[in-house]
């Protein structure tokens, strides 16, 4: 399997780099990322899904409002995800994401997302990758 991330050097907060082939993979791959910053992601169980349909004006406010959905759901009803099935075009997005509810008995707690920043946010489809800076 290709590297699907990169933690990049940062002061405060986790500078992610995602990659992928298409848009769909980056952005799978990116909300990969951002989880495995939360908790160890191979120790989550796609025990239940949920489905999410967004839009916006830029690939770029797609990103951060599908990373944002994610946290939401993960601050309102405690679940860790750990599969992204996505297929966006840039200003549409459907996604399927797979996980279970966060069980501290079995999963690390690694560390507190806040949110998700456009600050160095860059989708760079020569390079297949995201750029995207997330606030811990």
């Amino acid at each position: 399997m290709p590297m699907r991330y990169r933690l990049l050097e940062h002061t405060a907060d986790a500078l992610i780099e995602a990659y992928g082939r298409t848009l769909s993979e980056r952005f799978s791959n990116a909300a990969y990322a951002m989880f495995d910053q939360i908790t160890e992601v191979s120790a989550v169980r796609t025990m239940g899904e949920a489905s999410i349909s967004l839009s916006a004006d830029s690939a770029e406010q797609l990103l951060v409002d599908f990373l944002q959905e994610l946290l939401y759901l993960h601050d309102t009803e405690n679940l860790v995800f750990a599969e992204f099935d996505v297929h966006t075009d840039g200003k549409t997005l459907m996604a399927t994401v797979r996980g279970e509810e966060f069980d501290k008995n079995r999963h690390q707690k690694r560390a507190v997302v806040k949110g998700v920043t456009y600050h160095n946010l860059k989708i760079d489809d020569d390079l297949q990758k995201v750029v995207l800076l997330l606030d811990v």
